[in-house]
């Protein structure tokens, strides 16, 4: 684990944000990324002194890491990192469907526009990342987008839902995918369903939504069958 990169991620998201989320977003960021492996143990106070937070919001964010299945609690002992469930990829993708199909719809629909401003800039900003091949840049504006989709249908309870979704399909993108080819597809799908919603295209938005799910899923049963 690296103090300085766990400080860094901690300190850069916005000051008005909780003690907790700002834990939470910098140990998740851990995990997804490979700073914390699969089956480490880590202890609260370690994780307080990298992060230089407070003992509270540590245990505050473990437990919602818990909750989403990142880490487990093993009582008298510390915290264990799961494994990425790679198989479980296809279960996430089969709950994702109709989710996804409603957030784009909404946004579509309900979006403001700022909100719709920065969807095109994003979309802009994860075609430059892939050119680049800059593949922690992409799942970093990966995220943001998922982050505007949910907040843009103005309903926190579908956007709670589909984060947990979107968080644990990062992870298997991060552990699983290495060619730059299905970044670069997923990529060109994600824009132009950004695109789509930000134009307040519904119908179009959720065409683009469906092949990108179709892509995603293709992508994650060549992965499975490439591990087995």
């Amino acid at each position: 684990m690296s103090p300085d990169k766990g400080r860094k991620d901690a300190k850069k998201i916005s000051t008005d944000r909780s003690l907790t989320d700002i834990a939470y977003d910098a140990i998740q960021r851990m995990i997804v990324t490979g700073a914390l492996g699969p089956h480490q143990l880590i202890s609260e106070s370690e994780l307080g002194r990298e992060l230089d937070c407070g003992r509270t919001p540590i245990r505050e964010a473990l437990q919602r890491l818990k909750f989403e299945g990142f880490v487990e609690v093993l009582p008298r002992r510390g915290i264990l990192v799961t494994a990425a469930d790679v198989n479980g990829q296809l279960e996430l993708l089969e709950m994702r469907r109709p989710l996804e199909r409603l957030v784009v719809k909404l946004a579509a629909k309900r979006a403001k526009p700022d909100q719709r401003q920065a969807m095109r800039h994003l979309a802009d900003e994860l075609e430059q990342a892939i050119q680049k091949n800059d593949i922690d840049r992409y799942l970093d504006i990966n995220k943001l987008i998922h982050q505007i989709q949910a907040e843009a249908t103005g309903n926190r309870f579908l956007k709670s839902q589909i984060t947990i979704v979107h968080n644990q399909s990062r992870r298997f993108w991060y552990s699983s995918i290495s060619d730059t080819e299905s970044f670069s597809i997923a990529a060109k799908h994600h824009a132009e369903t950004l695109r789509a919603i930000a134009d307040g295209d519904e119908e179009d938005a959720i065409l683009h939504n469906q092949d990108l799910l179709d892509c995603l899923e293709k992508v994650t049963r060549d992965a499975i069958t490439g591990m087995s």
